[in-house]
């Protein structure tokens, strides 16, 4: 219990650091390696390096100059026809991830899938567009993303009725601790916490009750 996690974080730790040496030590001259003068590697450089890197390019693209280069790069890479999906894409995708607007995942909910009495947690942004809303059926919809486990980049996208959606009073990192466990570490262990989680239990079933039309036995 105790030597398993650290060994796992420093394998992590170390994964990371050497995945970012092995791209960014190949861009940097022999003679400012630091191998080139001592007799072993040492590694971290390439992540430095690429800390540095990101750094600048963030302190550049913050003036007015350094936007102008962007939007001149930008349109350049929108008339390329094979370019362009990709990288609108991939601007999207992050700007998404990092963005503290409503697109980003800020809720967490229950929908029953991918069966009657089978529940899956997913992660809310915002409504569909005028053009998608006006051709899903007379309700409000929402945007909802379904993470696998226990990867959760990958997974189902979806709008699903607002109504059918059972919004939860914990964060998006809990939810992904959830997943990425496969149940195994909860949200909270305190009791406050556990009688909230049985009270978004029972709602779940009074829910799936009322759209069967049966009644429901309060426990």
């Amino acid at each position: 219990m105790v030597a398993g996690p650290v060994a796992v974080t420093l394998w992590l730790v170390w994964w990371f650091v050497t995945w970012v040496d092995d791209l960014v030590r190949p861009i940097i001259p022999g003679a400012y390696r630091p191998e080139t003068y001592l007799p072993v590697k040492i590694p971290g450089l390439g992540l430095i390096v690429a800390f540095v890197a990101l750094t600048l390019l963030g302190f550049f693209t913050a003036n007015l100059i350094g936007r102008k280069l962007v939007d001149f790069g930008e349109s350049i890479l929108s008339r390329m026809p094979i370019v362009r999906p990709i990288y609108r894409t991939a601007k999207q995708i992050f700007q998404t991830l990092f963005s503290k607007s409503e697109s980003s995942f800020r809720k967490v909910g229950l929908v029953e899938f991918p069966s009657p009495g089978m529940w899956s947690l997913v992660f809310l942004t915002q409504s569909p567009t005028e053009e998608i809303a006006g051709r899903l059926p007379a309700t409000e919809h929402v945007s909802a993303f379904m993470p696998c486990t226990p990867n959760p980049t990958t997974g189902f996208f979806f709008y699903v009725p607002k109504r059918e959606v059972i919004e939860l009073e914990i964060t998006v990192e809990q939810a992904m601790t959830v997943i990425m466990s496969a149940g195994i570490v909860q949200p909270g262990s305190e009791p406050h916490t556990q009688t909230q989680l049985a009270a978004l239990a029972q709602t779940a079933r009074v829910a799936q009750a009322a759209r069967k039309g049966e009644p429901t036995a309060v426990k």
